[in-house]
C-alpha cells in the first residue's frame, strides 16, 4: 500500500512539475506575440512626421493588416485633384499599393471604411462604381461609408482606410 501511495504521489509531483512548465511556455509564448510590424511602402509618401504608419499588423499565425485612410492623394507630394473620381480611384490606387506590400488583393480585404466629404448621392454612385472596378471579383469587403464636413487637409474629399488578413 505504502508503495502504490508512493508512486501515486510521485505521479501528481511529475504531473504537477509538467503543468507548471507547460503553462511558463504558454505565458513565454504569448508575451512574444505582442510584436507588431509597420510598412510604409516607398511609393507612398513618408507618415512618420504626421504620427501614423500607412500600416501595421500583429505577428502571428495568420496577420491582421491595419491600413491607415489612404486618400487621394497622387505621388510622394501627395498632390490631389479637385475632381472626387479621380481621388477615389487614387484612393484606391494607394490602398492597392500597400496591399501589394504585404503581397496582399484587394481580395484580401476584410473590411473597409470610407470617409466622404460632403457626401451626397452622385459621390456614392461614383464610389459605387470605382469599387468594382477595383475589386474584380466583385466579393466587397465588409464597410462603412461615414459622410464628413472635412478631413485632414483642405482638398482632401475622400480617405479609405482597411483592415485585411494575410493568411499563414
Amino acid at each position: 500500500m505504502k508503495c502504490i501511495l508512493f508512486n501515486l504521489s510521485a505521479l501528481c509531483i511529475g504531473f504537477l512539475a509538467f503543468s507548471q512548465h507547460t503553462n511558463d511556455h504558454k505565458a513565454l509564448k504569448s508575451n512574444t506575440m505582442n510584436a507588431v510590424a509597420h510598412k510604409n511602402p516607398k511609393a507612398l509618401f513618408d507618415p512618420t512626421p504626421f504620427a501614423f504608419s500607412h500600416s501595421t499588423t500583429p505577428e502571428g499565425e495568420g496577420k491582421y493588416v491595419f491600413i491607415s485612410g489612404q486618400s487621394g492623394g497622387e505621388g510622394l507630394k501627395h498632390s490631389l485633384s479637385k475632381d472626387f473620381r479621380t481621388q477615389v480611384r487614387v484612393a484606391l490606387k494607394n490602398l492597392e499599393t500597400v496591399l501589394a506590400d504585404y503581397g496582399l488583393q484587394t481580395k484580401d480585404v476584410l473590411k473597409i471604411t470610407i470617409l466622404i466629404v460632403n457626401h451626397d448621392q452622385e459621390k456614392l454612385k461614383i464610389w459605387t462604381e470605382e469599387m468594382h472596378t477595383a475589386w474584380k471579383n466583385h466579393e466587397f469587403p465588409a464597410s462603412t461609408l461615414i459622410p464628413v464636413p472635412r478631413l485632414a487637409l483642405d482638398d482632401m474629399q475622400i480617405e479609405v482606410e482597411a483592415i485585411a488578413f494575410m493568411k499563414k
